[in-house]
């Protein structure tokens, strides 16, 4: 089939194929379409080569990594698992639930403290001064390992405590802030100290007839644990069992006089029993005292219980004469409710489930900056109770700055454990009166 342009005369077909214009030379506008298309395909075709080029090269740089320089690879991957471990674990220390105790470790936070000595009256102290000081000091738990202890332990003795400083006006160390969980209070000793030791001890009373029920209980307990143990035989067993009975039915008869007395008191026995159960506030001693004129001997003694705690009481009258004295009676009363109060944190290892026990208070006699060689010693004390009454003159009078004139502070505290014999043999109990 003939072409029309090319018979017109307007255009020849050349040895590419495509029809150029006889005038200008132009290509033909179907042909350079034609050209066009051609010639994104091939830039495609051309790009989609390259990119599987980049693609091997790629590949094979991997591959030559991989096995080309193996050795250092491992080094490099031991390295990162390394680091990886590291920074897990550390992630790990500072922000984990702890679902073994329900207790929420990234909620805590340290205890604040802050020390220093608050003292009344504001003056200077001097090597003649006697005064009461106070050291607070947080409570250390004994921990597991140490929750039995044998008695005269120093873990609550108090040695040492804080020092309050030198005696002299300009190196007396004082703070004009309230002090928490540290710190010093000196007070002056009051207008009536004193010291009470106690022991518990209280009434017993077993009379004859308990005493041969003992002994025979004891005596076949003694039988049957023989028996278990393989050294005596079943036979042997009973033999003993029943002479137990025997010297106990012996020994009860003797204790009480015949066996016409012992019926008499077994009626006498059985008659309180029954009043007593129709609602007779009746007992056997009674109906043997009235009917005999006598009663069982009760062979009572006085027996040990055990050791007490010891408390102290303490009233101090505070009359501030000066702005800097009002501060600190102020800072006073609020140091010790605030050390004696239950802490909302609990400790290091629980959430707000738990409350912390509050401080402990170390009490000293003092005089000048030595301890007072002759007033007995504390062990470490809980505050108990602190009352303080703002009108100790019974009126209401305040300065300009709102302080009370004149304030009764009143304090109680309990040691921590009871008083022992070895206690006066260590330090600090083993001067003067001790504890």
């Amino acid at each position: 089939m003939s072409n029309p342009d090319l018979h017109n005369g307007l255009y020849e077909q050349r040895a590419d194929g495509l029809r150029y214009n006889v005038f200008d030379g132009m290509i033909h506008p179907d042909d350079a379409l034609s050209v066009d298309e051609n010639y994104d395909a091939s830039a495609d075709n051309a790009s989609d080569e390259i990119e599987s080029d980049h693609l091997y090269a790629d590949e094979n740089a991997d591959f030559n990594d991989y096995y080309g320089d193996r050795s250092n690879r491992l080094e490099r991957e031991a390295k990162e698992r390394e680091q990886n471990r590291a920074k897990s674990k550390s992630n790990r220390n500072t922000n984990w639930y702890n679902f073994s105790n329900l207790r929420l470790k990234e909620r805590l936070k340290p205890e604040e403290k802050i020390g220093g000595t608050l003292r009344y009256p504001y003056e200077a102290l001097t090597d003649q001064t006697d005064y009461l000081q106070f050291d607070i000091k947080q409570y250390v738990p004994l921990g597991m390992s140490n929750l039995v202890r044998a008695p005269g332990s120093d873990k609550r003795y108090v040695k040492g405590g804080n020092d309050a400083g030198s005696t002299l006006p300009q190196d007396l160390s004082r703070t004009t802030r309230a002090v928490i969980n540290d710190g010093t209070i000196l007070l002056p000793i009051p207008s009536q100290i004193q010291d009470s030791n106690s022991v518990s001890y209280g009434d017993s009373s077993l009379n004859g007839l308990q005493a041969a029920g003992l002994s025979a209980a004891g005596g076949a307990i003694n039988t049957v644990s023989d028996f278990l143990s393989g050294n005596k035989t079943l036979s042997e067993t009973g033999t003993g069992i029943m002479d137990q009975a025997m010297d106990f039915g012996k020994s009860t008869l003797d204790g009480i006089g015949g066996e016409e007395v012992a019926s008499d008191l077994l009626l006498k026995y059985f008659s309180a029993q029954a009043v007593s159960a129709l609602g007779g506030n009746v007992t056997f001693s009674q109906v043997l005292a009235r009917s005999e004129g006598e009663i069982i001997n009760p062979n009572m003694e006085l027996l040990f219980n055990g050791p007490t705690i010891r408390m102290f009481k303490f009233q101090f009258k505070m009359t501030p004469r000066n702005a800097a004295e009002a501060n600190q009676c102020g800072l006073i009363i609020r140091a010790f409710k605030r050390n004696m109060a239950a802490k909302a944190q609990g400790t290091s290892q629980s959430g707000s489930w738990f409350l912390k026990t509050p401080n402990v208070f170390w009490l000293r006699y003092r005089s000048g900056n030595k301890d007072h060689p002759f007033l007995h010693k504390f062990k470490q004390c809980f505050l108990t109770d602190c009352s303080v009454n703002y009108t100790a003159d019974g009126v209401y009078a305040t300065y300009e700055d709102a302080t009370p004139t004149a304030m009764i502070l009143d304090l109680s505290f309990k040691e921590l454990e009871p008083i022992y014999d070895k206690d006066y043999d260590n330090n600090p109990g083993n001067s003067a009166v001790g504890y």
